[in-house]
């Protein structure tokens, strides 16, 4: 039972029953600072007051909030390895968890009911894109929270306080909630009035938005498994939602283009500009790059972030693992196993000066010019920790956890203060770009079946060449066969998940949620993969880490992370069963 209770009376309840417990909680009515009325519905700057309330969540950029806009910091995964090794994101029941979060569909429902109820009405193109907004922000919570969680309460209206039905009833399975995610996202592409916009609502964004969370649907629906995920694969499922993942990224490939220069994606200013270390160079604008979709703006004035000091102060570096330097090609579009070119990882002592002194270093430089050039932008070419800093132009001493640096999001053009200091980076988040849909794409055509000639030299071999390699058809990525392929799938599929996985490393937490989709989460465990718990190799360095597995860095000592299958879910938090007992509780977990 459904039931819509009055603006009115949901205002007056909000201020007296807000301790009410359900699994609805956390923001359960609507904000009390505005006059929830059919009347305010009706003005649409009212409107978008609301609606750009949730940008913010989908646009929170470096190193905070929703999921979408975090880079770096997301190490659990092959990719990167911090000082305290991360384990799964909940390895015991708690009693609560910030992420089982009705709030922002509670919020998008309020937003969809008042454009409806609106008197006067608003004119049915006002109507349609404020709804279409509603259901955007409502599909991306649900997604989000399905991919966490699985099964979840489907919330498609306002919810009475008194329906029990819905606030005490059982979870809907999570291939209906998706069905549903799919129509909201067909709806706001439809109704959306504006088609582009790099920081606020668009149907370019409700089309990148679909592009990520048809191709999730699809190969998770392909890859699963009963034993593992509770659910059978449904390969008619997989199909639908890889063709409607594919068509909405060829929508947008169609209206953006490539930028030149890889690490541009990353370290980019708005509004460009004059570089005041060097005044014969201009630093990138972020506004006028033409790879970027939608993103987060920062500015000296309107907001900063601390990404980039994380990354170049003397706060130690969750550097990159030792598995994700391994998982470049080299430049003859080789991997290491068939490679002509030397796969060496052992680097050279030499010195570098920090402060005017000269400290002991240890170059990598003759590892980076052989492997693919997006290494290089990525990580430094010098390894470094603690008791042998290095320093990245103008930078005090840096630490790696794992020798391996993180350089993909500073911009050495700019004043070492706003790049070493906290809250003071202003570079620009991206949320969606080029790369990242295009990689959707040729992805979701390769499962498929589909992918042409056409497709790898029009979307992937413009990454290739950009990284310095040799260009490929779908024969060439057929025929690499690298013997370290453990993933189940043809040699065209696992290097297009290469390339994936190179190009996107370490932003916004994409490869963990890519290894869930593709039923290789068994990818994280140190015991069976110990690479992933291993840095740089420093057997023959003169100043040697504190941490040592053999010759390589060990950042973390006493810790594995052992695979277990009932992490492809987190479980229920326990107040919410004690609460409402028909949620009940995600396998595996007691």
């Amino acid at each position: 039972m459904k039931k819509i209770i009055s603006y009115a009376v949901v205002f007056a309840m909000g201020l007296t029953m807000v301790s009410c417990d359900d699994f609805l909680n956390d923001n359960r009515y609507p904000p009390t600072k505005i006059m929830n009325t059919p009347e305010y519905w009706s003005n649409a700057n009212n409107c978008q007051l609301q609606v750009d309330r949730y940008i913010d969540e989908l646009s929170s950029g470096y190193g905070s909030g929703n999921s979408l806009g975090t880079f770096y910091f997301s190490t659990l995964s092959d990719d990167q390895v911090g000082s305290g090794f991360a384990n799964w994101h909940q390895p015991t029941i708690p009693a609560t968890d910030g992420n089982w979060t009705y709030s922002q569909i509670r919020g998008a429902n309020y937003i969809i009911t008042g454009v409806r109820n609106a008197n006067p009405a608003l004119p049915a193109a006002t109507h349609a894109n404020y709804e279409g907004i509603g259901k955007l922000i409502r599909a991306q919570a649900y997604y989000e929270l399905v991919r966490r969680f699985g099964d979840v309460v489907w919330e498609s209206e306002v919810v009475d306080p008194s329906d029990n039905d819905i606030l005490y009833g059982p979870r809907t399975n999570r291939d209906i909630v998706m069905d549903s995610v799919l129509r909201d996202l067909d709806y706001a592409i439809a109704t959306i009035t504006t088609q582009k916009s790099k920081l606020s609502w668009s149907k370019d964004l409700a089309l990148a938005i679909k592009s990520e969370v048809c191709l999730y649907e699809g190969t998770f629906c392909r890859y699963r498994t009963v034993a593992e995920n509770g659910i059978a694969p449904d390969d008619a499922r997989a199909k639908k939602y890889l063709q409607e993942a594919a068509d909405a990224s060829k929508k947008l490939l169609d209206r953006y283009g490539f930028t030149d220069d890889y690490q541009s994606i990353y370290n980019s200013v708005w509004g460009g500009g004059t570089s005041t270390v060097d005044p014969t160079k201009k630093l990138t604008d972020f506004s006028a790059n033409p790879e970027i979709i939608f993103g987060r703006r920062y500015d000296k004035v309107n907001g900063r972030h601390s990404t980039v000091s994380y990354t170049c102060s003397s706060t130690t570096t969750s550097g990159i693992s030792l598995d994700a330097f391994k998982a470049f090609l080299f430049l003859d579009g080789k991997p290491e196993a068939t490679t002509s070119l030397d796969k060496s990882l052992v680097g050279e002592n030499t010195t570098f000066e920090i402060g005017g002194e000269a400290q002991t270093a240890y170059s990598i430089q003759k590892l980076l010019d052989v492997r693919d050039k997006r290494l290089s932008v990525i990580t430094d070419p010098y390894v470094y920790y603690l008791g042998m800093p290095w320093s990245r132009v103008g930078a005090s001493g840096m630490n790696s956890s794992s020798g391996f640096g993180v350089a993909k999001y500073d911009n050495v053009l700019m004043p070492v203060t706003e790049r070493q200091n906290t809250t003071q980076n202003y570079t620009c988040a991206p949320i969606f770009w080029t790369s990242y849909i295009a990689l959707n794409y040729v992805e979701a055509k390769a499962e498929l079946g589909t992918l042409t000639d056409g497709d790898v030299e029009a979307y992937l071999n413009v990454l290739y060449r950009r990284a310095g390699l040799p260009a490929q058809t779908v024969a060439g990525l057929n025929a690499i066969n690298d013997p370290k392929n453990d993933m189940g799938v043809s040699s065209l599929i696992y290097e297009i998940r290469r390339c994936r996985r190179c190009e996107l490393m370490l932003d916004k937490g994409i490869r963990y949620w890519d290894l869930i989709r593709w039923h290789q989460l068994d990818k994280l465990d140190s015991q069976k993969n110990p690479d992933i718990l291993r840095g740089a190799y420093v057997g023959n360095a003169t100043i040697k880490p504190a941490n040592m597995d053999g010759d390589y860095v060990r950042p973390y000592t006493s810790r594995d992370r052992i695979y277990d299958k009932k992490y492809y879910l987190d479980p229920i938090p326990s107040g919410q069963l004690d609460l409402n007992p028909q949620l009940e509780q995600n396998p595996g977990w007691k």
